[in-house]
C-alpha cells in the first residue's frame, strides 16, 4: 500500500496539466509632495515606467507625430502617465492610495495641505512644488477630480487635453 502511494504520489503531476495563470496587480502609491507613484517619476523613460509598474494595460508609442507624446494606461488603476510631456495624471476612479487625500477633496480644504496656488482659473489651481507642478481640476461640485503632476514647472508645462 505504501508502495502505492509512493507511485501514486510521483506520477500525479504528470497527469495534473491545468496551468495557473496570474494576473498582475499594481498597488499604486502615490507621494503627492514628492511627484511619484510607487517611486516613479513624471519624467521616466517609457521603458523605465513599464519596467517598474508592470501592470500597464496599453501604450501609445512616443513618436514624432503623436501629439501627447508617449502614453502609458493604467485603466485598471486610473492614472496615466504622460512619457512625452513628463507629467502623470490620476482620474476619479483612481484605485491606489494617496499621500494626501486630495481626490474628492472641497477646493477650500486643498490650501491647507498644498499652500496658495502658484495659478489659478474656474476649475484648476496650480501649486509650485519642489519636483514641478501640481494642478488639481474642479468638478461642478468644486470638488477635485483630477491630479496632474509634472517635473516641469508652470511657465513650460505644456498638457495634453
Amino acid at each position: 500500500m505504501k508502495r502505492f502511494l509512493l507511485l501514486f504520489a510521483m506520477a500525479a503531476p504528470l497527469f495534473c496539466t491545468a496551468q495557473l495563470k496570474s494576473s498582475l496587480v499594481c498597488n499604486m502609491y502615490v507621494d503627492v509632495l514628492a511627484g511619484t507613484v510607487n517611486g516613479v517619476e513624471p519624467d521616466y523613460l517609457p521603458a523605465q515606467v513599464k519596467k517598474n509598474l508592470p501592470c500597464f494595460t496599453s501604450e501609445e508609442a512616443e513618436t514624432a507625430s503623436s501629439p501627447c507624446g508617449g502614453v502609458i494606461h493604467y485603466r485598471d488603476n486610473d492614472i496615466y502617465f504622460y512619457t512625452g510631456k513628463d507629467y502623470i495624471e490620476i482620474k476619479e476612479n483612481f484605485k491606489g492610495k494617496l499621500s494626501i487625500p486630495l481626490m474628492g477633496a472641497a477646493r477650500e480644504n486643498t490650501f491647507a495641505s498644498l499652500g496658495n496656488p502658484k495659478l489659478r482659473d474656474v476649475n484648476w489651481d496650480a501649486f509650485q512644488t519642489q519636483y514641478g507642478t501640481l494642478i488639481l481640476y474642479y468638478g461642478a461640485s468644486g470638488r477635485v477630480n483630477k491630479i496632474q503632476f509634472s517635473s516641469k514647472p508652470s511657465e513650460i508645462l505644456t498638457i495634453c487635453n
